[in-house]
């Protein structure tokens, strides 16, 4: 209750401040709207169904780049885990990439793959990929040494250690991965939005921008903040679940 209320007193402060300098005259309304005239906007746009759709649009691309990065990353975790020897061969590939911005690579995946959702999907992959691969292959690779030895003594197999000590002991990494690698995915798809979409909030703050609707760029802002903690609280409530529950069962 007590971090509520300073979170509550932290908003009506920031919010206190921009009414003021909106009326203080040093940024016209056209550069900077009053909140009441954002609030006006934000309403009206959810009552007719602009700010949904938009949101639902890039929920999807979201939804479907983030679930394809995933099952990559886990499937070359699981590898590294399992045939650390494998690594090498793909390692040095993943190390060069992690390190190419994806937005850089928009204007050569329009040209492979169009304007179309496949460009942005990649994006999305590209992006969320790396933040999960390194967790993820981190939690395998940092199993309990005594527990894998103790199911060694209780006469497990390869397979069955993994799946019995090192999947559980690797299970919170893999949560932050999916954790952070979800915010890098509403970062993407966004700026991917930004160049080449006709919908998704991406496209919404450009195009207001373009109509000179400052409200409605603030708008867009606002709502990408509020579905990206609604994720992230999520997440920190499946870490948390596993912190506490998790580890029952292991052996």
């Amino acid at each position: 209750m007590n971090r509520t209320v300073k979170t509550a007193a932290g908003i009506c402060i920031l919010l206190a401040a921009w009414q003021l300098a909106s009326m203080s005259g040093i940024w016209s309304a056209y550069v900077l709207p009053p909140p009441v005239k954002v609030a006006k906007a934000f309403v009206t746009m959810i009552e007719n169904g602009t700010l949904w759709k938009h949101i639902f649009i890039s929920m999807r691309r979201v939804i479907v780049g983030f679930g394809i990065a995933f099952c990559l990353a886990l499937l070359c975790g699981i590898i590294s885990g399992m045939r650390p020897g494998l690594e090498e061969y793909y390692g040095g590939f993943l190390e060069f990439m992690r390190h190419v911005p994806p937005i850089s690579l928009i204007a050569l995946l329009i040209l492979w793959f169009g304007i179309g959702e496949t460009s942005k999907i990649i994006i999305i992959v590209l992006a969320s990929f790396f933040p999960m691969y390194l967790n993820i292959r981190k939690g395998f690779q940092s199993a309990d040494r005594k527990l894998l030895e103790v199911g060694t003594v209780f006469g497990l197999s390869r397979w069955q250690k993994f799946c019995r000590i090192v999947v559980p002991c690797a299970v919170p990494d893999v949560l932050v991965g999916m954790r952070i690698g979800l915010g890098y995915s509403w970062r993407a798809i966004i700026g991917a939005e930004m160049i080449a979409a006709a919908s998704g909030l991406g496209y919404l703050i450009l195009d207001a921008q373009q109509m000179s609707r400052s409200d409605r760029v603030i708008v867009g802002i606002a709502a990408i903040g509020i579905v990206g903690i609604l994720c992230d609280k999520l997440f920190q409530l499946l870490i948390q679940r596993w912190q506490r529950y998790g580890n029952q069962g292991i052996m």
